[in-house]
């Protein structure tokens, strides 16, 4: 059984992901470092920029559906993995526990504030701190529906919020 890790962009995916995989003795794979070199990228932004979000997107689905085939691991998916065509349904499906990092928009703001601008590229064109809200608004009922463990990540250490999902229930 797989335990995924949802969440908006600065929830801590990745950063909880091995803490996580540690705990329970499981390797540890970012999809988005996946995804990047599936479309022979060095990092999210390049293969964004070079391949557009159609096609990034369906790269992301097609990577997913490799590592969900995959033996038992833990799983940090990108911020709007969830949104890929079809990755929902197969994320319904997947033998996993799926745990949303949840974080305010504020909270977001706060984390991503310091972060490198050139490491994400911004979904609806803008600066990515100033479209936090609506991407927020998109996309929690989704984390929501799929997630069978919500942890709020205000105020907890990644080793904290890594413990909690480790123990997430099925």
């Amino acid at each position: 059984m797989h335990l995924i890790l949802i969440g908006l962009r600065g929830s801590g995916k990745t950063t909880v992901g091995p803490l996580a995989a540690g705990a329970l003795s499981l390797p540890f794979t970012d999809l988005d470092h996946c995804t990047a070199r599936r479309l022979g990228s060095a990092n999210v932004r390049d293969a964004w920029e070079k391949h557009g979000q159609t096609r990034f997107r369906e790269a992301e689905a097609a990577e997913l559906a490799v590592q969900l085939a995959r033996p038992s691991m833990v799983l940090s998916l990108g911020g709007g993995t969830p949104t890929a065509p079809g990755a929902a349904d197969m994320l319904r499906a997947a033998p996993a526990r799926i745990v949303y990092l949840r974080a305010s928009p504020d909270e977001l703001r706060r984390r991503l504030s310091g972060a490198d601008p050139l490491d994400r590229p911004p979904i609806h064109g803008g600066d990515p701190l100033t479209e936090i809200e609506r991407v927020w608004r998109d996309r929690d009922p989704l984390y929501r529906e799929l997630a069978s463990c919500i942890i709020e990540v205000a105020g907890l250490s990644p080793q904290h919020c890594a413990e909690l999902a480790a123990a997430a229930p099925e």
